[in-house]
């Protein structure tokens, strides 16, 4: 049951994500539909590999394969970024407020907490995950809610900074919870193997590297405008 209902969502939610966020990316048409084709292929790379069991299988638990998924599209989107002031500019040019109402989804990480509760997951791994996402969501609504906190430097910077530590926490726990994993450290029952499949594998591969960008993003936005105070101080 919670697998259903979890398809549903996690559908929803990458939809909603990745179709938000490219909308609000200034670029061209043409560029557009390419990321869009890209990221299309990306999504189904993740949902083919989760189907054919490539995530559990003995050279994915040699490597941190689910850790690899979530860096490439980072270092994609970080060197883009670098080389290319259009790419910036369309990074940056995502409206705040935005950011903030797609991040209003992670309060779905509670069903990392009914997959605990059912034995599905054990460990550190479920309830970090679980509650670090509710907390950014909760947070995140807030911020829209009170415009004064949305347009403090200093409310945006921790929230950003607890979001973005909930998912790399998330990340490091979910991969040494991997039950035969090379490297695993922490035992703890059924672990954290359930994210190795459909649908819950869609999380770190397609929904946390989208997430991480997005909190990039506006680390990049509050040290642009920590340098504009400098210079008008100066």
């Amino acid at each position: 049951m919670l697998d259903f209902f979890g398809f549903w969502l996690l559908v929803l939610a990458v939809a909603v994500t990745y179709g938000v966020t490219l909308f609000h990316l200034d670029v061209r048409p043409t560029t557009r539909v390419a990321l869009l084709a890209i990221s299309g292929a990306w999504i189904g790379l993740q949902v083919a590999l989760a189907a054919t069991g490539a995530f559990g299988r003995d050279f994915a638990l040699d490597l941190p394969v689910i850790g690899i998924m979530v860096a490439f599209p980072l270092l994609a989107a970080g060197a883009s970024a670098l080389v290319s002031p259009g790419a910036r500019r369309a990074l940056l040019g995502i409206p705040l407020a935005t950011i903030l109402a797609l991040n209003i989804l992670r309060v779905f990480g509670a069903f990392f907490l009914l997959l605990a509760a059912a034995q599905a997951m054990a460990g550190p791994f479920p309830f970090s995950a679980g509650w670090g996402d509710v907390i950014t969501g909760v947070a995140a609504a807030g911020l829209l809610l009170v415009p004064r906190l949305a347009a403090a430097p200093f409310a945006i910077a921790a929230w950003n900074v607890f979001g973005a530590l909930d998912l790399l926490l998330a990340v490091a726990l979910g991969t040494l919870s991997f039950n035969g994993y090379a490297f695993q450290l922490i035992h703890a029952g059924p672990g954290s193997d359930a994210i190795q499949t459909l649908p819950w594998s869609l999380i770190p591969t397609v929904l946390v590297p989208l997430y991480l960008i997005l909190h990039a993003v506006v680390f990049a936005r509050l040290r642009s405008g920590i340098r504009a105070g400098a210079r008008a101080r100066a």
